[in-house]
């Protein structure tokens, strides 16, 4: 009898209808999520960096695969609320590829255009600057090499720095604006991450956050929920040959925040006339606030 509970067991936990644990699990104060996993924090960054390394040749073809190309509109929208300005100072976090940096920077270029149509003295005395900050060094050799592409190497407004959203090596009230773009739901403490966009910009500085998020309809929670863990893990083996950095993308994302609560998150941080807008009915949101 105690040898059938015994295998009736262990084929439970096989089969994730029992928690496993051990001496060594310490799921307490010091864990968090990795996907749907408890992971030490220690091990999180780790553990997230070994994510990106493996899908940075890959990120933005896998984007345009698994939004259909709309991630391109949302980052459009995202730096639209932004509204960027010549000599602005902007830290654009978690983005390594380059892809809302870009966008930024033809804003700036655009508004610089047409301004000298009207008047041909340059009057943009102080130059604009764009950090782009990633702690993988894997992504941002993407992003400089997205950069070179373009003709932007000798681009002395994008600075390509390695950094942690968590610890950021810029001053206090420096920035202009500060996005972050699918990467909050990565790091192991978001409050940090947060307090930290608070301290580096200045007073009148926007936070814009665009992350993918919560579907409230229920039928279309339903395919959004079959689509993701059926079709995105299956993708990302087929073109990446990572099934499961990709598994783990799509449970980060419901282990994020439901809108209302990073709203909330958000102003906890400091930040004031926090709203959000969402797109494509709540697959992705874009979160705002402003430093007061």
């Amino acid at each position: 009898m105690a040898t059938s509970l015994r295998s009736l067991t262990r084929a439970m936990r096989r089969t994730n209808l029992l928690p496993i644990y051990s001496s060594g699990a310490m799921l307490h104060s010091h864990a968090t999520s990795f996907g749907y996993k408890e992971v030490r924090e220690e091990d999180k960054s780790q553990m997230v960096g070994d994510v990106f390394t493996s899908v940075a040749s890959n990120y933005d073809l896998m984007n345009d695969l698994m939004s259909g190309g709309l991630h391109r509109l949302w980052k459009d929208r995202l730096v639209s609320k932004l509204n960027p300005f010549p000599g602005m100072k902007h830290l654009d976090v978690a983005g390594g590829t380059g892809d809302v940096a870009f966008r930024v920077l033809e804003s700036i270029n655009s508004v610089k255009r047409r301004a000298l149509q009207d008047s041909p003295e340059d009057s943009f005395l102080e130059e604009t600057q764009i950090y782009v900050c990633d702690i993988n060094p894997h992504m941002l050799n993407v992003g400089r090499k997205r950069a070179q592409e373009r003709g932007l190497v000798e681009a002395r407004s994008l600075v390509w720095v390695e950094g942690d959203a968590e610890a950021l090596n810029f001053e206090d009230n420096s920035m202009d604006g500060y996005t972050i773009a699918f990467g909050i739901r990565n790091v192991t403490h978001i409050e940090k991450v947060l307090e930290e966009a608070y301290r580096v910009l200045k007073r009148g500085g926007r936070f814009l956050c665009l992350e993918l998020s919560h579907v409230e309809v229920p039928i279309f929670k339903e395919l959004y929920d079959l689509y993701s863990f059926s079709v995105i893990p299956a993708v990302g083996e087929l073109v990446a040959c990572d099934r499961e950095s990709y598994q783990y993308l799509v449970e980060s994302i419901r282990r994020f925040p439901p809108q209302e609560k990073f709203a909330a998150m958000i102003a906890d941080a400091g930040f004031q006339k926090v709203e959000y807008e969402n797109l494509v009915g709540g697959v992705v949101a874009i979160h705002s606030g402003l430093k007061f």
